[in-house]
């Protein structure tokens, strides 16, 4: 499991990007990087826009990969219906696309949203990169 609080602001989604390119390489995951760093990108982006902070991401590596990302406010998100010319409305609908999973739950000071990532198999063993 790794654990970052992230600056509040535009930063902060950079920062998440780099926290979880990071990990997945000391963790052999190099398949899983764009599409995580793409769903932690929008989850932190939607906190900068939409919520506050103290803003936190976390990655676990069990027998799938989950990443959540935690905020200060108690709003749930919801998936948007964008029109054609919106230039927002979509992150939800691609986090939900690149997740095997997602949802939301509340936490003492706010709330979490989480996705799950199935774990590439490794062509070896026949084993998932769980471990």
């Amino acid at each position: 499991m790794a654990v970052w609080t992230l600056p509040e602001g535009p930063l902060a989604a950079g920062r998440a990007r780099e926290h979880v390119r990071a990990r997945l390489a000391d963790w052999h995951l190099d398949e899983l990087v764009t599409t995580t760093e793409l769903i932690a990108s929008e989850l932190v982006g939607n906190v900068v826009r939409h919520a506050k902070g103290p803003v936190q991401i976390r990655l676990l590596r069990s027998r799938t990969l989950t990443c959540e990302v935690s905020d200060g406010s108690l709003t749930t998100p919801r998936i948007r219906r964008a029109g054609e010319t919106d230039e927002g409305g979509r992150g939800l609908q691609l986090v939900a696309a690149l997740s095997q999973r997602w949802g939301t739950r509340q936490i003492p000071n706010g709330k979490c949203i989480w996705t799950e990532q199935t774990l590439p198999e490794h062509p070896a063993d026949g084993s998932t990169g769980a471990g």
